[in-house]
């Protein structure tokens, strides 16, 4: 097993989760992680953390340590050169940017108008703005839909709960459960199933009247918010863990891209898709945008509730 994990960390994976993790610097490898101070150096630092090995090791002096001041300076210069890079093309770009009125934008050509003549002819969807979002513009709500899960995994690094070198892990906000605030918990009770049956109801609807995935996800991510502030994670946990953030946003997000594939794949082609419009007007109607609703407000959902529990330090 020590063979698999030595082999590991010799790795491109096992480097790059040692630099992430500051155990590692690429620039200058044969350098320790960090540069020591002159009580270090000298031995006279009886902190815990200090390691006493790297004190002793006699190529440890401060020629090293003004190496190290050097390959941390670099790190600071590349920041602000990729800042500045990336400054410079968005203004490079600006000057692109079509003038403020012009007769040939975008938004005064024939794509808005066939939005509107044609959109529910094409999608079936009495909402244009679902039909336009989750049918013409479908590929780009995924990737809005794929920001968020991605949002999700970045704030899990960030935030998450390991151990400290001491090997104590930091203090679970489930040690100040369960709070028993009797009038948020009654006032919780008869407003949490209103919540989400409304939610239920705006992302169903999206292709009928204003609302869908996104704005319904958020209101039933609030109420599962509300009801975990109200009872603790212990009861939240009965019907939402972290298994099924995960389970619902792959199957969301999985199913989202499958279909959305196959249509746009006989779209282009000229094919028949098969994919039955219904009746505009219809609950079952417009397509996959029913479909695709209900994904994107899973989705949202999950997010909503993933964010707060990482902020609140739960064993998200």
């Amino acid at each position: 097993m020590s063979r698999i994990r030595d082999d590991y960390e010799k790795s491109p994976a096992g480097r790059f989760e040692a630099w992430y993790k500051g155990e590692y610097d690429p620039i200058n490898a044969h350098l320790p992680v960090r540069p020591m101070s002159e009580r270090e150096l000298s031995g006279d630092d009886d902190r815990p953390h200090v390691d006493r090995l790297a004190i002793r090791d006699t190529t440890y002096n401060r020629d090293t340590n003004k190496a190290l001041r050097v390959s941390r300076g670099a790190y600071r210069v590349l920041s602000v050169v990729l800042c500045l890079v990336l400054i410079g093309v968005l203004i490079w770009m600006v000057q692109y940017l079509p003038d403020f009125g012009d007769p040939a934008n975008p938004v005064n050509n024939e794509v808005s108008a066939r939005y509107i003549e044609k959109g529910v002819e094409e999608t079936g969807a009495i909402n244009y703005v679902s039909g336009m979002i989750l049918d013409y513009r479908a590929f780009d709500t995924f990737g809005e839909s794929c920001v968020l899960f991605i949002a999700t995994v970045c704030v899990q690094i960030l935030l998450r709960m390991t151990p400290d070198k001491t090997g104590k892990k930091p203090a679970s906000d489930r040690l100040y459960e369960p709070k028993n605030d009797v009038i948020q918990q009654r006032v919780c009770v008869v407003l949490v199933p209103f919540l989400f049956i409304f939610g239920i109801y705006v992302i169903l609807n999206g292709h009928l009247s204003p609302g869908g995935g996104f704005s319904g996800g958020a209101v039933l991510g609030a109420a599962l918010i509300l009801y975990l502030c109200s009872f603790g994670y212990d009861r939240t946990e009965r019907f939402f863990t972290v298994k099924t953030f995960r389970v619902v946003s792959l199957a969301a997000l999985l199913f989202y891209c499958l279909a959305k594939s196959y249509s746009f794949y006989t779209g282009a082609n000229h094919l028949e898709s098969h994919i039955p419009l219904g009746t505009p007007g219809h609950i079952l109607s417009s397509g996959l945008i029913l479909l695709l609703n209900i994904c994107v407000g899973s989705v949202v959902t999950c997010t909503m509730y993933a964010f707060y529990t990482l902020f609140r330090k739960g064993d998200f």
